[in-house]
């Protein structure tokens, strides 16, 4: 197994034969009934989400490389809610997956070292971790340090997928060049850095790119050919199969599609009434894997 988590992403992609990652975002309300009994309370609440959160990783395991648990929804639920979300990035590495934090982190260098402890660093870190750039390179450096001494990696926010992205995003400087290009600029050469390209040529710092805007991402995978990029918006936030491969290289590598609430909350969904709520998430994420698999070739 390589130290380099770009390489182990990779490897972990073709073993599983789709460039996908399922999204934990564990809303109380949309859990299976079964898991909604006597959930007063933010104990009971989280205990519920641990539960229903090892089911669940135990049906996607699988089929996908990867999953991504949301931290806000584990810390709306105080301590408890925490607690599980530990336990539950422990568990999918025992599964075999890779656990990409979504914990959007950082601040200026102090402050963004102790972020990185806490959520990167050390065997109960996860894999990689979200990261905002736009506090500049010093508050993404602490994070790339532990990239660097423990095989871990970043997904740094570029272009996001939400629909006001463009009203910060898009402004741009005297030359027309764009905010989100700066950033992607940023990322390149901080991706560049010593021990973070591994062996197959991408970096362990990569970029968050929403598929929401395939055009934009087209342009960014030019600005930066060595990032993964991490693509949330499929599904749910209205964003196709065709628009994800938008992220790829024409060899149908170098990103990876992330869907959460129309896989995890499948149950819910019209095309799957009647089903136990575990073959409706098996189902979806099949469906999710083989959707995007063809769209970048790779089925």
């Amino acid at each position: 197994m390589t130290d380099n988590f770009a390489d182990r992403l990779l490897e972990a992609v073709e073993a599983k034969g789709s460039p996908v990652c399922v999204g934990l975002d564990p809303r109380v309300e949309h859990l299976p009934e079964d898991f909604q009994l006597d959930c007063r309370g933010q104990t009971a609440q989280a205990e519920a989400v641990r539960l229903w959160g090892r089911e669940l990783l135990e049906v996607v395991a699988p089929i996908v490389p990867a999953v991504k648990p949301q931290s806000a929804y584990f810390e709306k639920l105080g301590a408890p809610g925490v607690a599980a979300y530990l336990h539950l990035v422990g568990y999918a590495k025992k599964l075999g997956l890779l656990v990409l934090g979504d914990v959007k982190r950082n601040d200026i260098g102090s402050t963004a070292e102790a972020y990185a402890d806490a959520h990167l660093a050390g065997p109960g870190g996860a894999d990689a971790v979200t990261v905002n750039g736009y506090l500049g390179a010093d508050g993404i450096e602490p994070f790339l340090k532990v990239c660097r001494a423990e095989g871990k990696g970043v997904f740094v926010l570029v272009r996001t997928s939400n629909p006001s992205a463009p009203a910060v995003q898009d402004f741009a400087d005297a030359a027309g060049k764009k905010l989100y290009e700066h950033v992607a600029e940023m990322v390149a050469a901080l991706g560049d850095g010593e021990a973070l390209v591994g062996s197959r040529g991408y970096s362990s710092a990569g970029a968050v790119v929403g598929a929401t805007w395939p055009d934009e991402a087209r342009q960014l995978r030019r600005l930066m050919p060595r990032q993964i990029f991490l693509v949330p918006g499929y599904g749910a936030q209205g964003a196709s199969a065709a628009d994800c491969a938008a992220s790829f290289h024409a060899d149908g590598a170098g990103a990876i599609v992330n869907a959460s609430r129309s896989v995890i909350f499948a149950h819910r969904d019209k095309q799957y009434a009647g089903m136990d709520w575990k073959q409706a998430v098996e189902r979806a994420a099949r469906a999710f894997a083989t959707d995007i698999a063809r769209a970048v070739g790779k089925a």
